[in-house]
């Protein structure tokens, strides 16, 4: 599929030129802007290309890395994060010209510490998947000063734009805006749910809730049974599971805001013989898009999962490369382009191109 344009390089030698790149169709993006007119030819995008492949290998050649520090959200957290960080560890090599150093936590407070650290040490990059969106001011006008470029990625924060370079992320919002718009589509008499939610205050909790919780507060027949943290953890969805199961409380709807906790819930749901997904007693819906969630999806043993974009490192590296060339960024803020998926429309071909 095509990329969207996510920078303008601007240079004293050279005319501007628009950048166009093709990717993986799990890895399209979208930026703020109209489409943007084409102001180059084949030939002259084909050698601004080989001109950028050309610096990064003589930066590497030469030992003049760029120096990022990286922190991001725990690798093991779930199969989306697996896969964000091996795309970042994959793009951020010295092949690539950059001496890369990371950092991992759900904590804020330990984000910020390793962010000081980082700061202290002289990188040139922080870039950040923040654990929450609050608390970060401090740490980006202290990078500011240092000189220290910051680059979002994945999660936005509560932050003046002034304050980073660029913002490569996910828009939470409608994400559960399109996930509630569905289960509003399944026309039910009654909405029992169990929501099952992410670490709080992070910026995936807080839009996934945020469309739910609107929802339930505009219509009679949608009822919270109970709302709960899992902290992404499937161990800690099921166990929430089992003692609604327990209380005997009626639900037809799990919505559980990452695959891994939707994967802990219908554990609970098969261990009490209660039937889920297509033709079930139960919804089942998660977000991310595992492989192995949407093969539960065309199994109709799941009902809707929503997409989630983990590949951004290569957006990342051109707005460095941007930077790095004097140019300048257009457009800070740069969306993942998203959908959700319906068990009753889904293909093998969209878990061949979708599935992380």
């Amino acid at each position: 599929m095509k990329r969207k344009l996510v920078s303008a390089l601007v240079c004293a030698a050279m005319v501007a030129t628009v950048l166009a790149g093709c990717g993986n169709s799990s890895n399209t993006a979208s930026t703020d802007t109209a489409a943007t007119e084409e102001t180059a030819t084949d030939d002259a995008a084909a050698e601004d290309t080989a001109a950028e492949d050309t610096a990064a290998e003589d930066t590497a050649a030469s030992g003049d890395l760029i120096k990022v520090g990286i922190i991001n959200n725990d690798p093991n957290e779930s199969g989306y994060r697996t896969a964000n960080d091996a795309d970042m560890k994959a793009m951020f090599t010295e092949e690539n010209g950059y001496d890369a150093s990371f950092a991992y936590s759900l904590k804020n407070d330990e984000q910020i510490t390793a962010a000081q650290k980082f700061i202290q040490d002289g990188v040139d990059y922080l870039l950040l998947s923040a654990a929450d969106t609050a608390g970060w001011d401090s740490v980006l006008m202290d990078a500011q000063a240092a000189g220290t470029r910051v680059i979002l990625f994945d999660r936005t924060i509560d932050a003046d734009p002034s304050l980073y370079e660029a913002s490569i992320v996910s828009d939470m919002e409608a994400e559960g805006q399109t996930a509630v718009d569905w289960l509003a589509g399944q026309g039910l008499d009654e909405y029992n749910i169990i929501h099952i939610q992410g670490v709080m205050g992070s910026a995936a909790q807080q839009g996934r809730t945020g469309a739910l919780n609107a929802m339930v507060e505009e219509n009679d027949n949608w009822n919270l049974v109970t709302q709960q943290t899992a902290e992404w953890n499937a161990e800690k969805a099921q166990q929430i599971v089992q003692s609604v199961i327990d209380s005997g409380q009626d639900f037809n709807v799990i919505y559980a805001e990452n695959d891994d906790m939707a994967k802990g819930a219908v554990a609970a749901l098969d261990k009490a013989n209660i039937s889920h997904g297509v033709d079930g007693d139960v919804i089942i819906m998660g977000f991310d898009t595992n492989t192995w969630a949407l093969e539960e999806l065309l199994a109709g043993n799941w009902n809707y999962d929503g997409q989630c974009n983990p590949y951004q490192a290569s957006y990342i590296d051109e707005v460095i490369k941007t930077i790095e060339s004097g140019g300048t960024i257009e457009e800070k803020t740069i969306i993942m382009e998203e959908k959700g998926f319906d068990a009753e429309t889904i293909t093998q071909e969209d878990i061949d191109t979708y599935g992380i």
